[in-house]
């Protein structure tokens, strides 16, 4: 199954759906996505991987790059996740303990009402 990634707006955040297999042959498509977004001044972004079939060490890697990327321009990230556990990528971030790390929300309502991000008042 191929990455696909579309792009939509919601109440200041980036959202960008992904579904399909991330690893090592479409992260740099990924990883571009989210560099384009940031580019573009989108510095409040949500990865919606409900629909993440497989994500292997470079996958992940990209989701680190992400969070990497848009704290240094004094963003945030936010990671959708459904509360199955038995979901791929909920797999793989209890294995590696990675939760800690993200801001994971189980749906995507969740994700946009927890905060408005901050400057987004200003923005809009």
């Amino acid at each position: 199954m191929n990455l696909q990634v579309t792009t939509e707006d919601h109440q200041g955040w980036t959202v960008l759906f992904v579904s399909g297999e991330v690893d090592f042959a479409v992260v740099p498509e990924l990883g571009e996505h989210v560099r384009r977004a940031v580019a573009q001044g989108r510095h409040h972004l949500v990865l919606e991987l409900t629909d993440v079939v497989f994500c292997d060490s470079t996958g992940i890697g990209a989701l680190v790059g992400a969070r990497r990327l848009l704290r240094s321009c004094s963003g945030q990230l936010r990671l959708v996740l459904p509360a199955n556990q038995e979901h791929h990528v909920n797999r793989v971030f209890t294995a590696l303990g990675l939760r800690r790390l993200f801001d994971v929300h189980p749906v995507l309502a969740d994700a946009l009402a927890d905060d408005e991000p901050a400057g987004a008042a200003e923005a809009g």
